[in-house]
């Protein structure tokens, strides 16, 4: 069978990730009429149906969806084969960094001008996922993912461990009195991210067992969680990344000293195809260098 042309399997990959025709045509600056040729003379290529019928439009087959990312890695491999050969003096290149919301908010937002400082050639886009633990989203170099660092088929490095305590605004709490006891906290809302298994954990370090703390409000992100925190709104779960620059700053105190290290931690996750790409090297040597300077030593 030949090879298919490069367009055409352009054309898949960029209909892959959008969903929609029109999407993949705005992104590859051609016709929709061009991408349904080059998508419909693919088919004719392989000899197997890359696309089916789906209410008024169209969606990958099975088959296609397997296709389109067996042709995404081989793309990715290609380019960047190409950028290892560029001139070493000068690092160019476009680089996509997924990070859980909290780490990018509070922690990367607050250092990737240093990066860019060092590569001012390299775009770099940073974007976050749904799952604080994805490593699939489609169009993404790199991943600083939450997890326990169990991803098959991917080069993963620990970034971090991860130490939970409790935190507040210090107006909070001078309105509480203080708190001299770690049942103390119960005078004031309970704020979570997710479930409830932070908190159950510092509290079982703490040696109160069986605390009521499903009264309190659950957040699905964690800049709500801290935005409600710093507003006095009641007493988060942080962690050493994420509440760092809040602490340092005044805008949080730590009640108690006691920290609980995490089962789970922050790791650099990468596709292994892709761990000679030079842009990706370099963010992986700053990261690590910058991380190795800021993270704090907790009590615990």
């Amino acid at each position: 069978m030949r090879l298919p042309s490069t367009q055409a399997l352009r054309a898949l990959e960029a209909f892959a990730r959008h969903g929609t025709v029109w999407q993949a045509a705005a992104e590859l600056n051609i016709t929709r009429s061009a991408v349904s040729h080059q998508l419909r003379f693919l088919e004719q290529d392989l000899g197997f149906a890359l696309l089916e019928r789906a209410g008024k439009g169209v969606a990958l087959t099975p088959q296609g969806k397997r296709y389109a990312a067996d042709v995404r890695r081989a793309l990715t491999v290609l380019a960047d084969a190409a950028v290892q050969y560029v001139d070493r003096g000068v690092l160019r290149g476009a680089l996509t960094v997924s990070s859980t919301p909290g780490f990018a908010s509070f922690w990367l937002c607050s250092h990737v001008a240093e990066f860019k400082r060092l590569y001012p050639d390299v775009s770099l886009r940073i974007v976050t996922p749904q799952r604080l633990d994805d490593v699939e989203t489609p169009g993404v170099d790199v991943f600083i993912a939450y997890g326990d660092g169990e991803w098959p088929r991917h080069s993963v490095e620990l970034i971090s461990a991860v130490d939970f305590m409790p935190v507040c605004s210090p107006i909070l709490l001078n309105q509480l009195g203080g708190l001299t006891e770690p049942v103390d906290m119960f005078r004031a809302v309970l704020l979570h991210l997710d479930g409830l298994g932070d908190w159950l954990n510092w509290f079982a370090a703490a040696g109160i067992v069986g605390p009521r703390i499903d009264r309190g409000v659950v957040f699905s992100d964690m800049n709500l969680v801290l935005a409600a925190a710093i507003s006095g709104q009641g007493i988060a779960i942080g962690d050493n990344f994420v509440c760092r620059h809040l602490l340092d700053m005044g805008r949080l105190v730590r009640p108690f000293d006691l920290a609980v290290r995490s089962a789970r931690a922050y790791y650099f996750v990468t596709e292994r195809e892709r761990e000679g790409n030079p842009a990706i090297q370099a963010f992986a040597g700053w990261l690590k260098s910058r991380v190795a300077q800021t993270t704090p030593v907790l009590h615990r």
